[in-house]
């Protein structure tokens, strides 16, 4: 696959990747991994709660609609990595009985059945023969696609964008409930609270802050790469963590950023986002005209793991504390 098309078959998607942590809903999404070039039109986080029927659990999915279910779903089937890290992170992995393929973490979600990709197309009688309890479905699926399963008598759940890393606690609890993990819900979202408040913590005492370039793909033109910028997960957590995005007034979210402005600019640190592409380091500081650049000079190219990022998962808090350790190693030992 050439590496245009690889970025935007993989990266493309939700911040979702990706949409920002304190702020409004992100555009057209050129992220790593999980994105697609039309966003459905929704966001808010999902409401959960027993219905009049004690026996049925209800929660509202990020297309607006009221998922029901007799009991909890035993057998799930994930069309996107970050439900599948989802599901994992609440010890269902024992539920699911399939997902795409570019689910690759945890590292034993490799035993679980491969689909193929989803986000594209959908093999309609493959996942009826599966026989699910619940379809978890992401921004990556279009609402088209979320009917045509429903026409196909498959129950699909579509967990919303997170907007805040509030709304990412509601979606845990959401799926939590719809597949019997209440109490792993709940453990979990307090660990991840806990973390957060730590890290909130140390930055409060800090008093610079580093300016940050965050590249997401140079393949197209490493004159002027794709960046994350306002309304993207990568520039609120960058804050959050103590930086400066330096693509923060950029005009949206995901857009490319010339070589002239990054050298006006001259970041204190580099992070290689697209680093699982083959982006090094080294191979930075053989671009032409990056040489000057004081992170290049001074050593602070970094690489990252924008999945982290990109999937808005429970590792959007792994990917702030490694930022914040990366910003501020003085204060995170």
């Amino acid at each position: 696959m050439k590496p245009l098309s690889r970025f935007l078959a993989l990266t493309l998607f939700l911040i979702l990747t990706l949409t920002a942590c304190v702020s409004a809903t992100p555009a057209v999404t050129p992220t790593m991994t999980e994105t697609r070039i039309v966003l459905p039109t929704v966001t808010s986080a999902p409401t959960v709660g027993a219905t009049s029927t004690p026996a049925q659990i209800s929660a509202t999915d990020g297309l607006g609609r009221v998922v029901m279910l007799a009991a909890p779903a035993q057998r799930i089937i994930s069309l996107a990595p970050s439900n599948t890290e989802i599901l994992f992170a609440l010890g269902a992995a024992g539920q699911v009985i399939a997902r795409d393929s570019f689910s690759d973490f945890p590292p034993e979600v490799t035993t679980v059945p491969d689909i193929g990709s989803t986000w594209e197309t959908l093999n309609l009688e493959q996942l009826v023969a599966l026989q699910p309890d619940l379809v978890l479905a992401a921004g990556i699926q279009s609402p088209e696609q979320v009917k045509a399963m429903e026409d196909a008598g498959l129950t699909v759940f579509l967990v919303p964008n997170p907007v805040v890393l509030e709304d990412l606690y509601a979606n845990l609890e959401a799926v939590g409930r719809l597949i019997g993990r209440e109490a792993e819900a709940t453990a979990l979202i307090e660990s991840l609270k806990a973390r957060v408040a730590a890290v909130d913590a140390k930055i409060a005492t800090i008093n610079q802050k580093p300016t940050v370039f965050y590249e997401l793909d140079a393949s197209q033109d490493p004159a002027k790469p794709w960046t994350a910028g306002p309304g993207s997960f990568h520039d609120a957590l960058i804050a959050r963590a103590g930086g400066m995005n330096i693509a923060a007034k950029l005009d949206s979210a995901w857009a490319q950023m010339s070589l002239e402005q990054i050298v006006a600019a001259d970041p204190d640190i580099i992070l290689l986002g697209d680093a699982k592409w083959g982006i090094t380091p080294e191979s930075v500081a053989q671009r032409p005209g990056w040489g000057s650049l004081r992170a290049v000079k001074e050593g602070r190219v970094i690489p990252f793991d924008d999945d982290t990022i990109s999937r808005p998962g429970p590792r959007l808090v792994d990917a702030l504390e490694n930022l914040a350790r990366i910003l501020h190693p003085e204060i995170f030992k």
